[in-house]
């Protein structure tokens, strides 16, 4: 078991709640940075320690990340928006914090960073060519942590496909194939049948960070791992598994209206975010874990039907 302390930026998001949970888990104590007032962490997960602060001021961070030996960078602008200027800003102040503490940075990487130059099969050594500024960024961000490592400041990578799990965040289970809340009248596929597509199930991707760390001392300095999690052949694994785990074998797939979301983002800066990422379910694209499972022994792995249903429970599909 640890005892050391992990700070957590973005911990009430999906992919930062996971981690930290699987940290506790692991017996590492959990510190998060965050802009509610203490009124509000009040209803938040008592066994984490909520200091607050915002991940846009290198003080606060560097403030929260004092006694911290990991500092797990999970924070993303909302819905796509203002990449530009918060993607970067963020990654230098947790930077800056890592080298005065010397904590290991941990960043939950993307696909964003590779074009069609690398696809469908990618490795962590993958040439990086983006097609999208996101992904441009997502190219500067990491190349930011690789020059920090060659200045002292350890770094973990870990990318993944789409996420899916327990928790109502920005993902597009939750935000585009079922409705939170809701009686499920169709299941609404971003993809054409046929076009294969890798997913991330949040809590495996916790325990593998949790995993990762728990050898850390046999970590290179700048270690970068790929997540390979559920592959769906040809983008109807995942309708089909929602439809067994309610009951409903019959429930139908449509198509996602990206002429809709197209037309919306000449006005809106979320839509129009959205559709210049429609190049991602065009194309077969999934991650090769071999280094992942060399270095574990096997990539933590929840079936995918118990990670579906367990998913549709929380979010109270039906």
């Amino acid at each position: 078991m640890n005892t050391g302390k992990a700070l957590i930026l973005g911990a009430t998001g999906g992919v930062g709640n996971a981690v930290a949970q699987a940290l506790l888990q692991h017996g590492w104590q959990v510190a998060a940075l965050t802009r509610r007032d203490a009124g509000e962490t009040r209803t938040l997960d008592d066994r984490i320690e909520w200091r607050s602060g915002d991940a846009m001021s290198a003080s606060d961070v560097t403030a929260a990340a004092q006694d911290a030996e990991i500092i797990v960078h999970a924070v993303n602008p909302a819905g796509y928006r203002n990449w530009g200027s918060l993607v970067v800003p963020m990654i230098e102040n947790t930077i800056a914090a890592a080298r005065k503490t010397g904590a290991r940075i941990v960043l939950p990487g993307t696909i964003y960073n590779y074009g069609f130059d690398a696809f469908p099969n990618l490795s962590e050594d993958s040439p990086q060519n983006p097609v999208t500024e996101k992904g441009r960024i997502r190219v500067a961000l990491e190349s930011r942590l690789e020059a920090a490592s060659r200045e002292g400041v350890p770094v973990l990578i870990l990318r993944c496909g789409d996420f899916f799990g327990p928790a109502r965040g920005s993902n597009w289970f939750a935000q585009a194939l079922v409705t939170p809340g809701r009686r499920l009248k169709a299941v609404t596929y971003p993809g054409p049948e046929g076009i294969g597509h890798s997913w991330a199930y949040l809590p495996d991707i916790g325990e593998t960070v949790a995993q990762l760390l728990d050898r850390r001392d046999q970590l290179e300095t700048f270690a970068r791992f790929h997540f390979g999690g559920h592959w769906d052949p040809d983008g109807r694994a995942l309708p089909r598994a929602i439809a067994g785990a309610l009951g409903r074998p019959d429930l139908r797939t449509k198509h996602f209206p990206w002429s809709l979301v197209g037309a919306a983002g000449l006005f809106m800066e979320t839509p129009r975010e959205i559709y210049k990422m429609r190049y991602l379910w065009r194309h077969s694209i999934r991650l090769s874990n071999e280094k992942l499972a060399m270095f574990l022994g096997k990539e933590p792995h929840t079936p995918l039907n118990v990670a579906v249903a367990t998913t549709l429970k929380a979010l109270e599909v039906r």
